[in-house]
């Protein structure tokens, strides 16, 4: 009997809980899906952000390894700098301060330690903003803030992602998965590796976004960094690499 009681208090607290939650709007949720996709038409999927060096140089040679190496790219570098940059500038384009906003691009752009780097974040950025350019739900002055600033890619996220209802720690989940699976593609196509090893990695990816998304989410300015010279190596190797697949 007293189990029993346990049980159907824990079920209605769960209940409870469950029922104070706010729901996403569909809409919202779906924005997000789609910014997520790696079908969305900036070019990720060209990227390997040093993994196909790492390849070329033994560094890489197993699904194990592939899945080491992202991991720590995940916590390394990705949610010290870019998740970060982009957790701080969705408020910042809610509230249109367009001077938090070129200080966090320009963060972004100081912080690529080499030209490809670069030239990725750029590039991507500029697509997806044209890609918003045909969408609805993006004021014309936050179109034309954002095109001046020649946004990185996290800025132009931001804007698409404070144009839905979607929550901060939502949007920042949303950019880290979209960033998983590209970077699985490019497990798959350098290592090479199948299908199967490749949702494998992914899974183990996914398993890890959340505590990357939260450390990411509580970084302030003086705590955000992009050191990664065994990364910054490789990318610089990648430029003059003979034979490759990717653009980095």
């Amino acid at each position: 009997m007293a189990a029993f009681m346990i049980t159907t208090m824990d079920t209605r607290t769960t209940a409870t809980a469950m029922s104070t939650e706010v729901a996403l709007p569909p809409a919202s949720l779906l924005q997000l899906i789609w910014l997520a996709s790696p079908a969305l038409p900036v070019g990720g999927f060209s990227y390997s952000e040093g993994l196909e060096a790492a390849v070329d140089r033994a560094h890489v040679a197993t699904e194990t390894e592939a899945a080491d190496w992202l991991v720590d790219q995940l916590h390394l570098t990705l949610a010290r700098a870019d998740l970060a940059a982009l957790a701080q500038a969705i408020p910042a384009w809610r509230c249109d301060d367009t001077a938090r906003l070129r200080e966090l691009n320009d963060w972004v752009l100081q912080t690529r330690e080499t030209h490809e780097l670069r030239l990725q974040t750029v590039q991507m950025g500029r697509s997806l903003l044209e890609w918003l350019r045909n969408h609805d739900g993006i004021a014309a002055a936050q179109l034309a803030a954002c095109a001046a600033l020649e946004p990185c890619y996290p800025l132009a996220f931001a804007l698409a992602a404070a144009s839905t209802q979607a929550s901060m720690r939502d949007s920042v989940l949303a950019y880290a998965f979209g960033w998983a699976e590209n970077m699985m593609q490019s497990a798959i196509k350098s290592v090479p590796l199948g299908q199967s090893a490749g949702q494998r990695i992914l899974a183990r990816l996914a398993a890890e976004i959340p505590a990357a998304v939260a450390h990411a989410c509580a970084l302030p300015d003086h705590e955000r960094q992009a050191f990664s010279p065994m990364l910054a190596i490789l990318s610089s190797q990648h430029e003059t690499q003979y034979s490759r697949l990717f653009r980095s």
